[in-house]
């Protein structure tokens, strides 16, 4: 099995990094990493740069742990595509950064976190910076 961390470059992202580390390393399985730009966008702050990649890798590698970053483009919502890849890689937890938001906020806007817990059918280890 794998564990696997939704990844985008901010503060909940590295949040959530540091905590799929540790748990990959408690359960002793290799970490996916999955960054991934929505398709078509011509440019997507979510894509973690190549300095940033080498980063992440490299703290995975101090830590123990075998790692493999995937940043395909994803067609659609992003919960589907973290829970598709989940399911296809028969993920044993999926970690994911959560940021704060107003109640409001997340009526009007939703929440691909909120989307994530319900719709995975799998632990997810939802972490805050």
């Amino acid at each position: 099995m794998t564990v696997l961390v939704a990844y985008v470059p901010t503060p909940e992202g590295d949040a959530a990094f540091t905590a799929a580390v540790e748990e990959a390393g408690r359960r002793q399985e290799p970490l996916l990493v999955l960054n991934t730009p929505r398709e078509g966008a011509p440019v997507s702050v979510d894509v973690a740069s190549e300095v940033t990649v080498a980063a992440l890798v490299e703290r995975a590698t101090a830590a123990g742990v075998d790692v493999e970053i995937r940043q395909n483009a994803h067609a659609g919502d992003l919960a589907d595509e973290v829970v598709r890849v989940a399911d296809a890689i028969d993920a044993s937890v999926i970690v994911i950064g959560l940021r704060r938001r107003s109640p409001v906020g997340k009526l009007i806007m939703g929440s691909a976190a909120q989307r994530i817990l319900l719709d995975a059918d799998r632990p997810v280890l939802a972490v805050k910076p």
